[in-house]
């Protein structure tokens, strides 16, 4: 230690500096000018000291800092640092890897990691934690709270791969429920003396089918199976597209209506449980759909095979009858009530509309129908109702409804069920009361919270649909003539004039509606072309391409959506033509109807383009393709049908 050091420690710096300013009065400047400057450069040594040793410090920081980032980032398990909704702040190179594809779109952990439970995320209790099949791998995923100095609470999830500690893909376990959907219908057309014979021969196809896949089987209904079957049998019968549907389909022990399953599986869940309800809403998606057909569910997926045979009408309106008493009472118990179709409504949409606002309005409630601009397709029967007084309060607009919507009002959404065809999507959502009426095959992406839907595959029209329940809604429904032959309008369109899916109850509904006054001839009317559009119709039926039964053709760019639709159903009746599509561009989309008169489901081809409807008339809506592109995705859809047989 120098004397400098000593000094600095026996007297503090003002008492050295006094020191040397004695030192300066007495003229012992040489002295002092020393001891100053020593003092300095020893400070300046001692500071540079410091400095450096800070830097070092702070150096060392940094290299652990970095290294503690680059693990996380790189090298321990997927990490992402979530906020108390799920939004995403910031995830690490590995969380990449839960991702299905490559969007970077997706900005809450709930869209990526399906079937997390942010309840129990918000816990963040020690040792808590979700058990998760990501991308066919397990993962527990444990969360950490993490407080911000602004107060806020941050959430650090880690996703760690237990894969391999856990023989996962041999042991997991699919649930597979199979339902004998035309049970009934197959034993009444059956010599009463063969029924027992084929009630036995269903039940041996059945178990036969599960002791081949080493799959434990129970049966808990009259008609209804629930099987506990390994994921890779699963695999095989999906590789096969689960031929017990025509297996089934052959027994032949003298009754003359083929028999039919709906099968649900649900597969790739954390637990039986999550399984068994995969494959509930596989089931009942594959009911939905018509029967005849698989639905295999997992938490990402959905897909379908089969759905070849035809819908078969059931006579029974009990259904109808319940339907039409429980929304009965959700009428009473709503404050008003909203009607709303799918986008460009046709009459089937339009028709049971104004049926239907007829008897709630006989039920003492307020009722709009909720419409917009895009009317081309029911101009005819619109201005008709424009020159009665009576509806001259029907019709709301979409930004009227939305203002107007209270948590009371009823929102009945008609010939439309899933999402992407309803006419305003954020009105359905925004509703806390909602009823679906439709006749279409249900689809995945199905409007979801409903109270009550009425899906009836089976039914030609919703219009039928909707003119079944008035009359169990009220005694004597008063409907005008115009209101029913808005309906028989509905019915006359969707059957292609009484052809295509009509069945007893579409004539029993439709001798209802004559007697109310509906006359033929007027409904006949409201689909007469004018010239130009016959021509459009021509121009286009002269551009199609057929091959192999086949026809594809096109429209003239921007014209309506009618005439693609006629221009598909007149294909049909040029002899060797059994499926018809006809693409039109309409303001940079493109539109395209598809129809059958044999055995190709146009349904299922369509649905691979994004569209959906029956298995005989079906349609979608494409955006950002050209025509060019869709008819070649169309060919591949129609090469993929025929190529799996469905």
């Amino acid at each position: 230690m120098n004397w400098i050091t000593m000094l600095k420690r026996l007297f503090k710096p003002g008492l050295l500096i006094t020191i040397l300013i004695i030192l300066f009065l007495y003229n012992y400047t040489g002295i002092g000018i020393i001891i100053t400057i020593i003092y300095l450069i020893d400070n300046f040594n001692e500071m540079n000291y410091y400095l450096k040793k800070q830097n070092d410090d702070n150096e060392l920081i940094r290299i652990i800092d970095n290294g503690i980032s680059d693990n996380a980032l790189k090298y321990i398990y997927p990490l992402a640092l979530i906020k108390e909704d799920g939004e995403l702040v910031w995830y690490n190179d590995l969380f990449n890897t839960l991702k299905l594809n490559e969007d970077d779109s997706e900005k809450n952990i709930l869209s990526i990691t399906r079937g997390l439970n942010l309840d129990n995320v918000l816990k963040y209790e020690d040792n808590l934690h979700q058990r998760l099949n990501i991308n066919s791998k397990l993962y527990d995923v444990y969360a950490t709270l993490i407080k911000t100095k602004s107060e806020k609470y941050l959430y650090l999830l880690s996703f760690n791969d237990i894969t391999k500690l856990i023989d996962y893909e041999t042991t997991q376990e699919s649930v597979m429920l199979i339902e004998v959907d035309n049970f009934t219908d197959a034993l009444d057309k059956t010599d009463e003396n063969n029924r027992p014979l084929l009630v036995a021969e269903i039940e041996r196809t059945i178990n036969s089918y599960a002791n081949n896949l080493k799959a434990m089987i129970k049966k808990y209904d009259t008609n209804k199976y629930v099987l506990s079957i390994q994921d890779k049998y699963i695999e095989d019968e999906i590789k096969q597209k689960f031929n017990i549907i025509e297996i089934i389909s052959k027994i032949d022990k003298g009754n003359s209506i083929e028999v039919t399953l709906s099968i649900g599986v649900g597969k790739g869940g954390m637990s039986p449980l999550e399984n068994y309800n995969n494959a509930n809403l596989a089931k009942e998606l594959a009911l939905g759909r018509g029967g005849d057909q698989v639905v295999v569910k997992t938490n990402t997926d959905i897909k379908f095979f089969g759905g070849n045979t035809k819908e078969i009408e059931k006579r029974t309106k009990v259904k109808a009858r319940v339907i039409a008493r429980a929304l009965g009472e959700l009428i009473y118990e709503s404050s008003k009530v909203y009607i709303i179709g799918h986008k460009n409504p046709d009459m089937d949409c339009f028709g049971s509309s104004v049926g239907l606002a007829s008897v709630v309005k006989q039920l003492g409630k307020t009722c709009n129908i909720v419409l917009d601009n895009d009317t081309n397709a029911i101009n005819y029967y619109l201005n008709k109702l424009n020159k009665e007084s009576k509806y001259d309060d029907l019709f709301i607009s979409v930004e009227d409804a939305k203002y107007e919507l209270d948590s009371r009002t009823l929102v009945i959404i008609v010939d439309v069920h899933n999402n992407s065809y309803v006419a305003d999507l954020p009105l359905v959502e925004k509703a806390a009361r909602k009823v679906i009426i439709d006749h279409h095959r249900r689809s995945p992406d199905m409007i979801q919270h409903d109270i009550l839907n009425y899906i009836e595959v089976y039914a030609s029209s919703t219009s039928e649909m909707v003119t079944e329940i008035i009359q169990y809604m009220v005694d004597k429904p008063n409907l005008t003539r115009t209101e029913a032959e808005g309906l028989l309008a509905g019915i006359f369109m969707d059957t292609k004039g009484f052809s295509f899916k009509t069945g007893v109850r579409t004539f029993d509904a439709a001798s209802f509606l004559k007697s109310l006054g509906a006359d033929p001839i007027e409904v006949k009317k409201m689909f007469t072309d004018d010239l130009e559009d016959y021509l459009l119709i021509a121009e286009t039926i002269k551009s199609a391409q057929v091959n192999d039964n086949t026809a594809i053709a096109i429209t003239p760019k921007n014209i309506d959506t009618v005439i693609i639709a006629k221009a598909a159903d007149e294909l049909l009746n040029i002899s060797g033509i059994s499926v018809s599509f006809v693409l039109g561009e309409i303001n940079n989309a493109i539109y395209i109807s598809g129809r059958s008169v044999g055995d190709i489901n146009v349904q299922v081809v369509l649905e691979a383009l994004g569209g959906g409807g029956h298995m005989n008339i079906a349609g979608g809506m494409i955006l950002n393709k050209t025509i060019e592109e869709v008819i070649c995705e169309l060919k591949e859809a129609m090469k993929n049908y025929l190529r799996i047989g469905e």
